[in-house]
């Protein structure tokens, strides 16, 4: 069975929309699209580039699709490793409204989510990875689909935008796998899904 590794950018104040540029997604007015350009140094690149040497398969939402399909496959340089495996691996987005996909090796999923990522995390022998896809991957940490979370945040504060851990998320807790920052002050963290949380108290104890 095969391990589904979110792959997530967010700001100090967790925001995670339209880190790749300004045209991204402008939902609610957001004008601070691209916000993650400026930290894409080498560290962060070797961040990236390891992550794409484990995929078997790519899960993503609509928004991040489209985004990936008008870019990638323009790319055909054969020693560009990220875009050889997005070309060439299955590729599975969660949509209720794409029916024709033109990116080759693109399966939509529009049944009952949970159903159909069990399923595909089932067949799948290796890292299912999602790629940004904020709003699906919350709803794959609410069902507890997620396995590992590589959590990339930015030294900056945005104070408005769609944030990635939300009122009303599932109480969630997690295991710290490995972790660095890059020289531009980008900390990647790493972390497994490791059930709920515990509780206890720093409460003195009261006296007998």
């Amino acid at each position: 069975m095969g391990k589904l590794v979110s792959t997530i950018f967010v700001t100090l104040d967790g925001v995670y929309q339209a880190p790749g540029g300004p045209e991204e997604d402008t939902r609610g007015g957001f004008e601070h699209g691209g916000w993650s350009f400026v930290y894409g140094d080498e560290d962060f690149g070797r961040f990236v580039a390891e992550v794409f040497e484990h995929p078997a398969a790519f899960l993503l939402g609509r928004r991040t699709y489209d985004i990936f399909a008008s870019y990638w496959p323009k790319i055909t340089d054969p020693d560009n490793r990220i875009a050889g495996r997005l070309n060439a691996l299955p590729k599975y987005v969660a949509s209720s409204t794409l029916t024709d996909p033109e990116w080759a090796g693109t399966s939509v999923i529009s049944g009952d989510l949970a159903k159909e990522v069990t399923a595909l995390k089932e067949r799948t022998d290796g890292e299912l990875q999602v790629h940004g896809s904020g709003a699906l991957v919350q709803s794959l940490l609410a069902l507890g689909l997620v396995d590992t979370l590589h959590l990339a945040t930015f030294p900056v504060v945005l104070g408005s935008g769609r944030r990635f851990f939300t009122e009303g998320a599932v109480p969630t807790k997690f295991r710290h796998t490995d972790g660095r920052v890059t020289a531009g002050g980008v900390s990647i963290q790493t972390y497994d899904l490791a059930g709920r949380p515990d509780y206890g108290s720093y409460e003195l104890p009261e006296n007998p």
